[in-house]
């Protein structure tokens, strides 16, 4: 006959903990899709020094329990996106700060961080100690940065040296043309993203005033919008020369995809014939992805592609996903965050009165760009008169 002896109290003590331990696991990878991902085996390794798959993508280490401790409600399926070399690493840090301290330390979203070179363990080391959330760092794909080789390097030189003449700022660059291709049509198609559907998008050198006490993902999902800005400006037309017309060409082959209830009365002044330059700046842009990845958005920007505007002028990606919005969604789906105060030089947007109160807001409430002479807010507004 078999004897079975009592368990010791300790044994019991080690026993109960790790059945509290597998259940709060198991509990979280139900509640929360992003444990799942977090406490993967496959993410484990990765943590632990194991690489497995692309090299291009790497995930610092962080305390994945830590990251719900301050999360009571809901979440978006979202992420931060910013675009930073190493030598922006000041400025990175903070933005970082910035937004963690405004926003982030509350619901932990995370950061996608990429670069068109290998970020560096000093930069990775320290962006890590900014934020409890999960930080992601990619590597762009070459062909998704770097000038294509149909064009015609003559004319783009041509188109350069000609912009430099004109005292343009980045005019005779070609990284920066790089980047504004890149925003325009390949940065939500980096496989970081892939999982996320919004994304906020965050420049080196920025700065939040304000606390925000909601969530800016979860209002784009429950109110149906697609794109969202905090300042709105007139483009400098040397840049863009040809741009409309491209766009009207483009409208005139595909009528499809222009939205009936769209927001061209801000874009134009006289139906559609000229552009008024106005734009969203897009260094500061929280937007739905899946609009960019849109049937409509993927043609127009095939179709910009081919006409090399990108690099023989100095098409930028703030017009280009301004155009986008304006034609291919609903009015009524962009959306201006009033109530975020926001600085990327040389201007910046404070809140007024009560939300300049509720959000403890350091900017100075006269200090604004929303009414002065080059600002599109009033014609955005006007829209909904």
């Amino acid at each position: 006959m078999a004897v079975l002896f009592p368990l010791s109290t300790p044994k019991r003590y080690i026993i109960t903990v790790l059945a509290t331990i597998i259940s709060l696991h198991y509990l979280l990878t139900i509640v929360y899709e992003d444990y799942g991902r977090i406490s993967s085996f496959g993410n484990i390794n990765e943590r632990t020094g194991e690489r497995h798959g692309n090299d291009n993508v790497s995930m610092l280490n962080y305390n994945s329990l830590q990251i719900f401790q301050n999360m009571t409600g809901p979440r978006a399926n979202a992420t931060f996106v910013l675009l930073a070399r190493n030598s922006d690493l000041a400025g990175v840090v903070n933005s970082i700060q910035s937004a963690e301290d405004r926003f982030n330390r509350h619901y932990h979203y995370p950061w996608v961080l990429l670069n068109e070179e290998p970020f560096t363990d000093e930069f990775k080391e320290r962006v890590s100690v900014l934020t409890r959330a999960p930080i992601f760092f990619g590597l762009i794909p070459k062909e998704h940065w770097f000038q294509p080789d149909w064009i015609d390097e003559d004319r783009a030189r041509a188109g350069r040296q000609k912009m430099m003449a004109q005292r343009i700022i980045y005019g005779g660059s070609v990284p920066y043309r790089n980047m504004c291709r890149f925003n325009s049509g390949f940065f939500f198609q980096h496989e970081l993203l892939h999982p996320y559907r919004y994304y906020w998008r965050v420049e080196p050198d920025v700065k939040f005033f304000c606390d925000l006490d909601y969530d800016p993902f979860l209002y784009m999902q429950e109110h149906d919008k697609v794109y969202s800005f905090t300042i709105s400006l007139f483009e400098w037309e040397p840049t863009i020369p040809t741009l409309w017309q491209t766009v009207k060409d483009f409208i005139g082959e595909y009528p499809q995809y222009v939205e009936n209830h769209n927001a061209m009365d801000f874009l134009s002044n006289d139906g559609g014939k000229t552009y008024n330059l106005c734009h969203f700046w897009s260094n500061f842009e929280i937007a739905d992805m899946n609009f960019w990845r849109s049937e409509a958005y993927t043609a127009f920007f095939e179709y910009l592609e081919t006409k090399g505007g990108f690099y023989y002028e100095r098409w930028g990606d703030a017009p280009v996903h301004s155009i986008a919005a304006a034609l291919f969604a609903r009015r009524d789906q962009i959306h201006f965050f009033r109530d975020i105060g926001y600085r990327h030089e040389p201007f910046q947007h404070c809140p007024l009165g009560e939300q300049w109160t509720r959000g403890r807001c350091s900017c100075d409430q006269k200090d604004t760009f929303d009414y002065t002479q080059n600002s599109c807010l009033k014609k955005f507004e006007k829209l909904f008169a």
